[in-house]
């Protein structure tokens, strides 16, 4: 069979020639001789409309001519069809002619009485006519040769053979050994009584039909006849804009979109085939960034190819330019201006795109610093350079680079507490009754605006210190401290008016908000407080 649809009508048939081979094999009685009569009369009659049907498409064929200005290759195209309806012709008159000889010799002619053919069971004289006397091959090469003569006419289309031996014949893959050894002349007429045999021809006559139809359709959509029906209808709304700002007028066109259902189009973008349904082909990419002008706009191009059969057998390519827009997502960062950074610290951003809403899922990444996400558009920036540059991407797209600047972690203020109270600067200047101070403390605070922006790097602490009880030129006494704080009780008794503590803190160490224990340079680190 043609690679086609086949029609529920041909289907049909189909079943009924299943139906056909299955009961010659089987020992037949009256009853169901007369219902292969059945079978024949509706084969007959199904044979009727698909001619009626081709004498109307050869028509529509012969107007389509005549509408085109009776173009000379058109009209070529009529003729071959008028020649295959020629053709047809003769094999159906000559396979009737071969049902009439059965009627006739095999079935011992009509009975006048009944209007039925005289003997419904005769085998013998059908293999007779069509095996010993040859019909049966003689139909054979008639068959092949029509075959082969309409191949000629539709090459794109198909055709399996009409006349197959048993052994070539999908429908006696489950024979027996016997019945495989069979040639078409025996497969179809040996042991077959004369309603079966009718049938059998029928059924080819039916197959005749549908090839002719096949070819006529392929014909004439060469032509035209066969026109594109568009019988699916969608809105189409093409607006300006789809931002539109308040104030502004928002436009859009309406109109009526059709498509075939019947054809499935070919859609591409620049050469790249995408997936069509409902006639309408789905182009998506993500975006891309690049060079950017002043207002934040970058122009894209792409070409869009769609492709259809048309009725002739050729195929018409529209192709269509469009251009859109890439607008460069603005990303912010929450300050209202760039903030400095601070070295080996962590500087902790929040980063927003008011343009892409949900759709911000960032990524960072840059120089001059380690860069570790905290999702929802945070990062904590930790710079190792005294320049920073921060990339923000989303989806790999780069989106924006922030410049900042690096500065130094401020020094921590040094107080001295005396007995558990901080040494006044007039405390430092008059000095202390020697007497009096016992406990000695050495506090490092951070710098006020650097502990509200990085309160997690903003921890010092004095780890030891040494006092000397100095008089003049003379130490009286030492003590060193492995902490922050030392008790003089023991360098109070050598004390008198006049003298000094001289405290060298030996080291001021950071933590920072990873953990991690740094010295911190403060300079000198010597401190006096006299004693009166």
């Amino acid at each position: 069979m043609a690679g086609v649809k086949e029609s529920p009508r041909q289907k049909m048939i189909n079943m009924m020639y299943l139906v056909l081979t299955a009961m010659l094999a089987l020992q037949i009685s009256n009853a169901i001789l007369e219902k292969f009569l059945l079978l024949d009369n509706s084969l007959d009659q199904a044979n009727k409309a698909a001619d009626t049907s081709n004498k109307r498409t050869l028509d529509a064929m012969n107007e389509a001519v005549d509408k085109s200005g009776n173009k000379p290759e058109y009209r070529a195209l009529y003729n071959n069809a008028v020649e295959v309806r020629k053709k047809t012709s003769e094999i159906i008159t000559y396979i009737e002619g071969l049902k009439e000889t059965i009627r006739n010799e095999a079935g011992g002619g009509i009975d006048p009485e009944t209007n039925q053919i005289k003997n419904l069971a005769e085998e013998e004289k059908v293999a007779n006519i069509f095996v010993k006397n040859k019909k049966g091959y003689e139909l054979k090469q008639k068959l092949d040769e029509y075959v082969a003569y309409i191949q000629k006419h539709a090459p794109g289309l198909k055709f399996h053979p009409l006349a197959l031996d048993a052994k070539d014949d999908p429908a006696m893959a489950n024979a027996d050994p016997m019945t495989k050894r069979k040639d078409f002349a025996e497969l179809l007429f040996a042991q077959t009584p004369v309603p079966a045999a009718l049938a059998g021809l029928s059924q080819k006559e039916s197959v005749i039909r549908r090839y002719e139809a096949e070819v006529l359709d392929h014909l004439a959509q060469q032509v035209g006849a066969k026109e594109i029906k568009f019988d699916k209808l969608f809105a189409v709304v093409i607006p300006d804009s789809r931002t539109v700002v308040a104030g502004q007028t928002y436009r859009a066109e309406i109109a009526i979109g059709a498509y075939s259902s019947s054809i499935s189009p070919s859609i591409s973008i620049n050469g790249a085939a995408v997936p069509v349904k409902d006639g309408k082909g789905l182009y998506e990419l993500r975006a891309s960034g690049g060079n950017f002008d002043n207002n934040g706009q970058l122009k894209r191009t792409y070409t869009a190819t769609l492709s259809y059969p048309k009725p002739d057998g050729t195929r018409e390519v529209v192709t269509k330019d469009e251009e859109y827009t890439v607008l460069r997502p603005s990303v912010q960062i929450a300050t209202s201006s760039m903030p400095a950074l601070y070295f080996k610290c962590a500087n902790r951003l929040q980063t927003t795109s008011p343009g892409l809403g949900a759709q911000y899922s960032p990524t960072f990444s840059g120089s001059g610093a380690e860069f570790i996400p905290g999702g929802s558009g945070k990062v904590t920036v930790v710079p190792n350079s005294n320049k920073v540059s921060l990339e923000v991407k989303n989806d790999g797209i780069l989106l924006q680079t922030f410049p900042f600047n690096v500065r130094l972690v401020p020094k921590p203020t040094i107080k001295v507490m005396v007995n558990g109270s901080a040494a006044s600067v007039d405390n430092l200047r008059k000095g202390f009754p020697a007497s009096q101070v016992r406990n000695l403390t050495i506090v490092a605070e951070a710098d006020q605006s650097f502990k509200d922006t990085n309160p997690e790097d903003a921890a010092y602490r004095v780890n030891g210190f040494t006092v000397v009880l100095a008089g003049g030129s003379r130490s009286k006494g030492k003590m060193d401290s492995q902490g922050n704080s030392v008790n003089v009780s023991g360098l109070a008794g050598e004390a008198s008016s006049g003298d000094r503590y001289v405290i060298t803190i030996n080291s001021v160490q950071r933590k920072n908000f990873q953990g991690n224990v740094e010295n911190v340079n403060i300079g000198d680190g010597v401190f006096t407080i006299p004693l009166n």
